[in-house]
């Protein structure tokens, strides 16, 4: 039986977990021979493994007690009374219940927006979550889950007291929320913790997570990082830091420290329970919104108006660039920045200001951490040369949308048995809600590990060009795939539900 894996926030939810167990005669395979172990040089300690451990290190790892009692007094619980929720609110909150994820298409199964209450119930409900302490003013950090819809918020301190709060600031797409505290005139300054630098973090760095998991206050775990700059499908600025310190419901909105003491990152979200594998917001980008959050409320982003996707080995053979890694524009939006700047469809964005960009999220995280009105220089390959072009940025505007895949009625037919793709005449009826071109191929089936899998077509999508020439009726696809010569890297332009326009390669393999 195959068991879904489903990616949870930290948000409370009481949970028993049962350990699986193996019989005794189930022996494991013999692992392979270890490799030598290095030479310890004098005076180094080795652990039981026989790999060689710094003094520092164990210095380090023998207890981190130490950091704990620096740190623990700024770490708070955070309990949160919510109305009734709205029809709109969708997935799992800290008050439990299921609903339809909005983030589907993650590798590890449906994501959720971790704290979202959902539509099934309509009496109001409690949930728990963590913060700590920023400011001695009473600023605490937490996650927008904890506190969205949110109509009372207790916070209550490691010494017992307990002090109202109020949402200073949230930023949804990043899942961070600024909360401050209703302190009395006469109170004395909190106990807080600073921000360090998450950019700074290896693969493989001890941290520490703080929290409330179940409800159980100032509960402590000890992981490393596993990785950085992990995109778990949440959102277009996904670049979480991945870590298996133990992190459980009532977790969420929690600090992640690094061995000085120092938060680098929001615990925020876990696949599964008792996996190791968990998320936090790194801090870097945390402190970047920290100023809008407290003056604004709110986060506005620079905006340029253009679809990207990744640049791939094949699409930048087919478009002619020494590139290896880049944001290729797919689509630029009329009288937005991009348009005014003279961008155009195929473009590829290698950086941004002097920064390297390598993705198409990268570019989208670049610009949103830009105010408005910013001034940014992208370098760009355009024909196979390298230029620059200076663009003014924009507003973000807020973008929502979900689209389901159209049923066409006209018969289909293969577009190519090489490929292993199956395509119609475009029907103009579907064009309107899917936001899709009233002519092009539309693709109905494409067969798995077929090429067109491999280049990343799906059903719903519609071929509006192919190797530089239009596309109206199947007809004109299937003939620019027979013209095509065996290995061949076909460019096609396609249209997605919802609007967004992308580059695809399609490799043509021999008879």
């Amino acid at each position: 039986m195959k068991r879904s894996t489903r990616l949870r926030t930290a948000g409370l939810g009481l949970l028993l977990v049962l350990a699986g167990c193996r019989r005794e005669s189930e022996q494991p395979p013999a692992p392979p021979p270890a490799a030598p172990a290095p030479e310890a040089a004098p005076g180094e300690p080795r652990t039981p493994t026989g790999l060689v451990m710094p003094p520092d290190m164990g210095a380090a790892l023998a207890s981190v007690a130490p950091l704990v009692d620096s740190v623990n007094d700024a770490v708070v619980s955070v309990e949160v009374r919510a109305a009734a929720p709205s029809v709109r609110s969708r997935g799992r909150s800290p008050w439990g219940g299921d609903e339809e994820s909005p983030f589907d298409g993650s590798p590890w199964g449906p994501l959720t927006p971790f704290g979202r209450p959902g539509p099934r119930e309509e009496a109001p409900r409690q949930g728990l979550g963590s913060g700590f302490i920023i400011d001695e003013r009473g600023l605490v950090l937490t996650n927008n889950h904890v506190v969205e819809d949110a109509t009372d918020i207790q916070v209550q301190l490691p010494d017992g007291r307990e002090l109202a709060a109020k949402v200073l600031g949230t930023d949804p797409l990043t899942d961070v929320a600024l909360l401050r505290l209703q302190l009395p005139p006469d109170a004395k300054p909190l106990p807080v913790v600073r921000l360090g630098d998450a950019d700074a973090l290896r693969v493989g760095d001890w941290v520490v997570a703080i929290g409330n998991p179940f409800g159980l206050s100032s509960s402590v775990s000890l992981g490393i990082i596993s990785a950085k700059a992990r995109n778990i499908g949440a959102g277009p600025y996904d670049e979480f830091l991945q870590t298996d310190a133990a992190i459980n419901p009532g977790n969420s909105g929690g600090p992640l420290f690094n061995l000085r003491g120092e938060v680098v990152g929001i615990n925020t979200a876990i696949i599964g329970q008792g996996s190791g594998i968990g998320f936090a917001v790194p801090s870097n980008l945390v402190r970047a919104l920290l100023p809008q959050l407290e003056k604004e409320g709110a986060v506005t982003r620079g905006w340029l108006g253009v679809v990207v996707q990744d640049l791939t080995p094949d699409l930048g053979e087919a478009l002619g660039v020494p590139a290896r890694e880049g944001a290729i524009i797919t689509d630029v939006t009329e009288g937005t920045p991009g348009a005014a700047a003279g961008l155009l469809s195929d473009d590829v964005i290698v950086s941004a200001d002097g920064q390297p960009i390598d993705s198409g999220r990268a570019l989208t995280r670049t610009v949103g951490l830009k105010a408005p009105g910013t001034e940014l220089t992208l370098s760009i390959f355009r024909g196979g040369k390298r230029q620059e072009v200076k663009v003014t940025l924009g507003t973000r505007p807020d973008l929502e949308g979900v689209a389901s895949r159209p049923r066409p009625e006209e018969p289909a037919t293969p577009a190519d048995e090489r490929v292993g793709l199956v395509i119609s005449d475009m029907d103009p009826r579907l064009a309107g809600a899917q936001e899709l071109p009233t002519a092009g191929a539309l693709v109905v089936n494409v067969a798995p590990g077929s090429v067109a899998e491999q280049a990343g077509l799906a059903p719903g999508m519609v071929v509006v060009e192919a190797r530089g020439q239009p596309v109206r009726r199947a007809r004109d696809f299937v003939k620019a795939l027979r013209e095509a010569g065996p290995g061949e890297s076909v460019l096609l332009r396609v249209a997605a539900p919802g609007g967004r326009r992308e580059l695809r390669a399609l490799t043509v393999p021999a008879e």
